[in-house]
């Protein structure tokens, strides 16, 4: 029987299928479910999972659609060495989520969504808020690097100072920057929700 071999995937490619099974996962979708939704057959959601196909651009909004997530997540950097790829993240290298038109920039800390936890940079620019509570399936914490961040968690607001941290689980939440500078905070979220 002849096994027909296939090159081996470039790292962009594999990181890019860990994250895409990474988000349907952490949103309890099935393979069938995503295929429908996207308007695709199962085989190719399940090889783009694999790292088998790679979406075109038009793919890749339309997953962004579905996960809620901006396109910008599927964009890595993968110019540092082979070594360094999935375990390492350089400054220079950080995937940048949001616009500051939102009031909130983020930037993934983690190698990938492929993990049990992402790691975010996240930050707030003045007087930005989220106004409505969310909701979210996970367990998240926190650590204020710098400026002024309120949290309101399951009702209850706090006011959070430079070297403040927090956490919390499956309890609706909102924030807000009361201050004139941007607020730093480093946000861990388990599952990955990104």
């Amino acid at each position: 029987m002849n096994h027909i071999s296939r090159p081996p995937q470039p790292p962009r490619i594999r990181h890019l299928a860990s994250d895409l099974r990474a988000l349907r996962k952490a949103r309890g979708m099935t393979l069938a479910e995503l295929a429908a939704r996207l308007g695709r057959s199962l085989g190719w959601v399940s090889q783009v999972e694999r790292g088998i196909s790679s979406p075109a651009i038009a793919d890749l909004r339309a997953l962004a659609t579905v996960y809620g997530v901006p396109l910008s997540l599927f964009f890595a950097n993968d110019d540092g060495p082979e070594a360094e790829r999935g375990v390492i993240v350089r400054a220079v290298g950080r995937r940048r989520l949001g616009s500051s038109d939102t009031g909130l920039v983020e930037e993934l800390l983690s190698p990938d969504l492929g993990g049990s936890f992402e790691i975010l940079r996240s930050e707030f620019a003045p007087g930005a808020a989220l106004d409505k509570p969310s909701l979210r399936a996970t367990e998240e914490a926190g650590y204020l690097v710098s400026g002024r961040f309120e949290i309101e968690i399951d009702g209850v607001w706090h006011a959070l100072r430079e070297g403040d941290s927090f956490r919390f689980r499956e309890k609706p939440f909102r924030w807000r920057n009361p201050g004139t500078v941007p607020a730093v905070v480093i946000w861990v979220v388990s599952p990955p929700v990104y």
